[in-house]
């Protein structure tokens, strides 16, 4: 059993600057919704779904919440999961999980991928595929598994549905992304497996509202919001290390162009697609986004566990997974990275849970 983990609600997870933890949002699938949702707050909040989450249930290190180098940066959770009956919470596991920090003196954003099938704590001291936390136990779970593994305080996030990305890159006009060959089928057939069947690998009458359109040619070329999110899903073509990639780019480009769109299509984009949305945080916390959006920028972009500390194997019943070797170096990066703390010293209950992965797949 790991170390018994100290709950805070004091300075680790004190929300001093409201508008710093949003701007968290600019760095992915969620953080074009979050721009949104500042139009949105105004005009129909009632679509939003809001989840407060009680502080007292989140799980921060001891040695994180007296951490004085993370102050001045925001942490928050972004997630994306396959929900089809519009339903965000636990029983979904999280496709894509992230982790966007920002220096808020800066505006420096870095974007960190956490592979969804990486062997950690699930924030119940049980050990699992880290995306099981999110189908167990909702968001406020997932939000402990990773302020747990990660020596993090985050206390906010924001969920969005497959559907809600197709809407808002349909509202954008498309992207503009690079194909290849290899790529072409997976991408297809994750189009097809999110509105329906073909009934000649062509046409295509659409159960959900979206036609289906087959890509058929490798090369740079405009993905429809379908067809983007289904590129953003591909894991056969460099597994799930260069899905994450994908997603990042995507997302990066989702968020040049959401800067320059205009307020009808914002809104457009609103009415169609934040029925889709889930999140934690509130209408004022929205609402200061927009006056300074342009100055924020992605500035690093990178998946974890990092390459040089990871393996993959099967863990007994619970299948392939990507194994953190270790653990305790993994977060020393990961701090160094995030918060310019090259020499961090990982807490006690994270060199704990990188013994018992150890222990458990002998990596």
């Amino acid at each position: 059993m790991a170390s018994k983990q100290t709950k805070k609600s004091g300075k680790g997870k004190k929300r001093k600057n409201k508008t710093g933890r949003i701007f968290l949002f600019i760095a992915e699938i969620v953080i074009l919704i979050v721009l949104l949702l500042v139009l949105y707050a105004v005009l129909k909040t009632d679509k939003v779904e809001k989840i407060n989450i009680k502080e007292e249930n989140i799980v921060v290190n001891e040695q994180v919440a007296e951490n004085e180098s993370m102050k001045g940066y925001r942490n928050i959770a972004l997630f994306g999961v396959d929900s089809r009956d519009k339903t965000l919470g636990k029983g979904n596991r999280s496709d894509t999980i992230m982790v966007a920090s920002i220096n808020q003196d800066t505006g420096d954003v870095k974007l960190i991928s956490v592979y969804r099938d990486t062997y950690m704590n699930l924030g119940n001291d049980s050990y699992n595929k880290c995306n099981a936390a999110y189908a167990k136990g909702g968001p406020e779970q997932a939000i402990n598994m990773l302020n747990m593994n990660l020596d993090l305080n985050i206390t906010d996030y924001v969920t969005i549905g497959f559907t809600g990305l197709i809407e808002v890159i349909d509202a954008l006009g498309g992207v503009e992304m690079e194909v290849t060959e290899a790529e072409i089928v997976h991408l297809n057939n994750y189009q097809i497996s999110m509105v329906g069947t073909t009934t000649d690998g062509k046409t295509f009458v659409a159960t959900e509202g979206k036609d289906y359109t087959a890509v058929t040619t490798p090369g740079v070329q405009k993905l429809n919001g379908l067809q983007a999110t289904a590129y953003c899903r591909i894991r056969y073509v460099g597994d799930d290390y260069q899905r994450t990639e994908r997603q990042r780019n995507v997302l990066t480009a989702v968020l040049e162009k959401a800067k320059k769109a205009d307020v009808s299509t914002l809104n457009k984009i609103l009415n169609e697609a934040l029925d889709n949305v889930s999140t934690s945080l509130d209408v004022d916390e929205m609402v200061a986004v927009m006056s300074e959006l342009t100055k924020y920028n992605i500035v690093v972009k990178d998946g974890f566990p990092f390459e040089e500390y990871r393996s993959s194997g099967n863990v007994g019943a619970k299948g392939s997974c990507v194994i953190p070797a270790d653990l305790t170096s993994n977060v020393k990066k990961l701090h160094g990275i995030l918060f310019d703390q090259p020499d961090y010293e990982v807490s006690s209950e994270v060199q704990s849970y990188s013994q018992i992965i150890h222990n458990d797949t002998g990596k």
